[in-house]
């Protein structure tokens, strides 16, 4: 079966010093919700993240992405997106 790579989860933040240590709080929040505990049950592997410098807000987008395999993945867009 097919696995494709997805966004499961972003977000901003303001412009701080160390994005990464930053990020790991709210990260751990969204870990704790029924949708984070569906992904991460549900991911290939592990999930990644990446902090975006944010033109916009002058700060940072956060990008969890994951990999799913097709099945997991319709369910996930249908429930959370």
């Amino acid at each position: 079966m097919a696995q494709i790579k997805t966004v499961v989860h972003s977000f901003t933040m303001g412009d701080v010093e160390d994005p990464y240590l930053y990020a790991a709080f709210p990260i751990s929040k969204w870990q704790e919700t029924e949708q984070g505990k569906w992904a991460k049950e549900h991911m290939v592997g592990e999930g990644e993240f990446v902090c975006i410098p944010d033109p916009m807000s002058y700060g940072f987008r956060v990008v969890i992405t994951g990999v799913f395999e097709e099945k997991d993945l319709t369910y996930y867009k249908l429930k959370w997106q």
